[in-house]
């Protein structure tokens, strides 16, 4: 029952992050805008991480060892590459469409711990995944319908944030498998740390490259409209990870990751519908409802 707990109380900053990643990235115009608002968010991250682990475990709580680094370095390419995909996506597509790609992406943690640590699939879960794809491709149809056909750069960037959240869930359970007795917490900062550290050279090399662009503006020009949605998405983004840690200390693969997301389908349904004023059509509904019926499957019978 714990675990569920952790992962309510994961939903619920994760819809609040999606809000503000979704009101942020309205003014993005280039790549490079992008990394420097994640690059950003991590840096708040890392600060909430540095005050979580040193005040009651002072600075000697930041020695790690190898192991730990690794996982750490993995999960902050992961969150990286996630966090700047999806942020572009939101802003490609629509809200929805980009939580059902996630939704199908909870398959790669899924099938890895089945493969690697033995996580029972029972024949009835494999048989509810097969509804999750079935649930992307309605999607895909509503999606077409409110934005348009989707191009091949927006089926890529969907298709790599679903892979890299994926990456990046596996990482957590990867750390509660192999490392049970470390702090999540620690877990969590160098992961924010590594994923800083990667976003702030890619935001350089990108800014580079678009130096000559007429409309490229000055970072502080970019943060200074939206710092306060990038503290808030910081602060959430760092209370989601820490207790998705947590929930998979309780939970399977199968009963943590296709729940987590299947929930964020539903309240970005209704977020998007209520606050971003997204028409919800009957292949939208079609789609959350195959969602739903394949997550009873996987998770109750």
């Amino acid at each position: 029952m714990i675990g569920y707990l952790f992962l309510g109380i994961a939903l619920l900053s994760g819809s609040v992050k999606g809000y503000c990643g979704k009101k942020s990235g309205g003014g993005l115009t280039h790549s490079s805008d992008a990394m420097l608002i994640n690059a950003v968010r991590m840096l708040f991250c890392i600060f909430i991480g540095l005050t979580l682990v040193t005040l009651p475990h002072g600075f000697q709580a930041l020695r790690v060892d190898g192991p730990l680094l690794a996982i750490s370095l993995l999960s902050g390419a992961g969150t990286a590459f996630f966090t700047v995909t999806w942020l572009l996506s939101v802003r490609k597509g629509a809200y929805m469409m980009v939580d059902v790609f996630l939704l199908i992406g909870v398959m790669l943690p899924m099938l890895l711990c089945f493969f690697l640590f033995n996580e029972p699939i029972r024949p009835v879960q494999w048989l509810g995944m097969l509804l999750l794809l079935v649930a992307g491709l309605v999607m895909c149809t509503y999606n077409a319908s409110i934005k348009g056909k989707m191009t091949p750069t927006s089926l890529l960037l969907l298709t790599l944030c679903a892979l890299s959240n994926g990456v990046t869930d596996f990482s957590q359970k990867l750390f509660v498998k192999t490392l049970p007795e470390d702090d999540p917490a620690v877990f969590n900062l160098y992961t924010y740390a590594f994923a800083a550290l990667i976003l702030g050279i890619c935001f350089l090399l990108l800014r580079r490259k678009e130096r000559n662009a007429p409309d490229l503006q000055a970072p502080r020009q970019i943060l200074r409209p939206i710092i306060g949605y990038v503290a808030v998405m910081a602060v959430c983004l760092f209370l989601n990870s820490y207790f998705k840690t947590l929930a998979a200390s309780h939970l399977t693969a199968t009963q943590l990751y296709p729940l987590n997301q299947g929930g964020s389908v539903i309240l970005s349904m209704l977020m998007s519908a209520i606050l971003f004023r997204e028409r919800i059509n009957a292949r939208c509904v079609a789609g959350v409802t195959i969602s739903f019926v394949a997550l009873l499957m996987i998770n109750l019978l």
